[in-house]
């Protein structure tokens, strides 16, 4: 339990004062007695309590598999765990597998957990491992992270406890992508009910998306779509249970609404807050502001499918006529650091030698006169329904005009906004990416590989054979050092391609009431709930 300096010194002198007048009494047992109740009382505390999380958007999907979203992940890793698990350094950690090791180059085994449970009562083994990764990989169930493990080609149960996975090339990142949350573990039986749902004509994962199971340490409660989740404690967690008994993830859109909820009491958190609201919580003796560096990206797209998106002299012409200060100091509030490429600085293989295209209007005007558009055009922009990206959007379309363009900003509710931009109905939107593996295969290959064009992450709709095949070598070649040069000439294509504009990486923000304890926030923005407990 976590005692402020005022609690420790009041604690400490009503310890002493009752020493003191229990030798005065002759009977210091009794009241030894009644000290340690008076702890395991104040220990008591730390347990139960209903969190709630006001978040400004709903989760998409309860099934790993059907959606890559942070506000569906956010929910989805309280309920189903992963073989491998990520520290605050984006280290890997044991999850469901106790350990692992490469056999060799293009062979992995994983050691399992024992003795684990889903919520339904059915057992974890290395058949259910099987199970969960070969879903991920139907193409009937259309996972859109099938991408991370394509590359697998065999998967052998060895025994109860072991599992073995044979991949086409050496791919060094395997462990790393298995941290992803889209391999959290689904129950056997849910699965199979999932798939008996989909020869009636369901789509895939119906069945799942109902009712979650998974061996977490929080169980799946209610889901009201456009209000809230509820997940509660799993009591019967293989490991150290959770310490709340429930957490609602409440969606509240309205930046000053969350911040109201979480200063009168009626939230614990919210998520994410606004830089702009930074200075009115820090006024608060009851809120704190949470910082964390992020593994993100965000970024102004172009739909490189789309006239006059598909020429790069348009493209760098618009890269170059935005000045980044304006929207990394005026939304942001200096919240974050300046983007060069597509690979932020907390992952390995990141170069900071690139130089990414310098603002400069002048140049950008010639550049699109020579792209034969001396006299602008006019476009949309879409984003989302937070507050920055709209921002941003206002931002950037104030911007161009200075070079002739007029752009539409439509704003578009965040499921929306996800289904038509992966089937590239848009001309430019603004967005982020998460390299939720912590490897830079997953900066580079969904964001801008052409196998990944629409929902698996590339909404650039980039194709180009050059960085294809960069981006292949990259992932298939084992040496670090060979696999960072890789990444290197990729990061420098790049700078010509100029598929999206790199604004910057950002910092994430939380509004935390104080008597929240053991919150982690990873950088990959992913919340870590197991620890918390409401302090009284």
């Amino acid at each position: 339990m976590n005692f402020s300096r005022k609690s420790f010194l009041f604690v400490a002198f009503t310890l002493i004062l009752s020493l003191f007048l229990a030798a005065c009494a002759g009977d210091p047992e009794d009241d030894s007695d009644s000290t340690n109740d008076d702890a395991t009382e104040t220990s008591e505390k730390s347990e139960g309590g209903d969190l709630v999380i006001a978040t400004a958007t709903d989760a998409v999907s309860l099934d790993p598999n059907g959606s890559n979203d942070i506000s569906s992940f956010n929910v989805q890793m309280n309920i189903y765990e992963k073989l491998v698990n990520q520290d605050e350094d984006v280290e890997l950690q044991p999850g469901l597998a106790e350990s692992w090791e490469t056999i060799e180059d293009d062979l992995w085994e994983f050691k399992l957990q024992e003795g684990v449970t889903f919520h339904d009562g059915s057992e974890f083994n290395a058949d259910v491992v099987k199970m969960n990764i070969e879903r991920i990989l139907d193409p009937d169930v259309g996972s859109s992270q099938a991408s991370l493990y394509e590359m697998i080609e065999d998967i052998e149960v060895v025994d109860d406890y072991t599992i073995r996975f044979k991949t086409e090339y050496p791919f060094a990142p395997l462990a790393s992508h298995l941290a992803h949350p889209v391999t959290g573990i689904v129950s056997p039986d849910l699965i199979e009910e999932d798939y008996a749902a989909m020869e009636d004509g369901s789509d895939p994962g119906t069945i799942i998306n109902e009712n979650p199971v998974g061996t977490g340490y929080f169980k799946f409660d209610e889901w009201e779509p456009g209000n809230y989740v509820r997940l509660v404690r799993n009591d019967d967690y293989w490991n150290e249970p959770a310490h709340l008994d429930s957490v609602t993830f409440k969606v509240v859109k309205e930046d000053g609404t969350r911040i109201a909820e979480i200063s009168t009491g009626e939230a614990h958190i919210s998520h994410p807050v606004s830089p702009s609201d930074v200075e009115q919580i820090e006024q608060s003796d009851d809120l704190v502001v949470t910082e964390q560096s992020s593994v993100r990206l965000e970024y102004v797209g172009f739909n490189m499918a789309k006239e006059p998106f598909d020429n790069a002299l348009v493209r760098q012409a618009i890269s170059m006529a935005i000045d980044k200060d304006q929207i990394i100091d005026g939304i942001y509030e200096g919240f974050g650091v300046p983007a060069v490429g597509p690979i932020p600085p907390d992952i390995p293989g990141f170069d900071d030698s690139i130089s990414g295209l310098e603002y400069d209007v002048d140049k950008a005007k010639e550049l699109l006169a020579e792209a034969g558009y001396a006299d602008g055009f006019s476009a949309t922009i879409w984003t989302g329904d937070e507050r920055e990206s709209i921002d941003t959007a206002v931002n950037v379309q104030s911007q161009l005009e200075e070079i002739g363009i007029d752009l539409k900003v439509e704003e578009l509710e965040w499921g929306a906004f996800l289904d038509q931009t992966a089937s590239g109905e848009h001309d430019m939107l603004v967005v982020g990416w998460t390299s939720g593996t912590g490897d830079i295969d997953y900066s580079t290959y969904p964001l801008l590989h052409s196998k990944n064009v629409g929902s698996p992450g590339n909404r650039t709709f980039t194709e180009d054979e050059e960085l294809d095949e960069l981006l292949d070598q990259g992932r298939q070649t084992p040496g670090e050092d060979e696999r960072f040069e890789i990444y290197k000439e990729a990061q420098e294509l790049l700078v010509d391609i100029a598929p999206m504009i790199y604004t910057h990486h950002p910092q994430h923000l939380l509004g935390v009431r104080n008597e929240v304890k053991d919150l982690t926030q990873l950088p990959t923005e992913y919340l870590l709930l197991k620890d918390v407990y409401i302090e009284e």
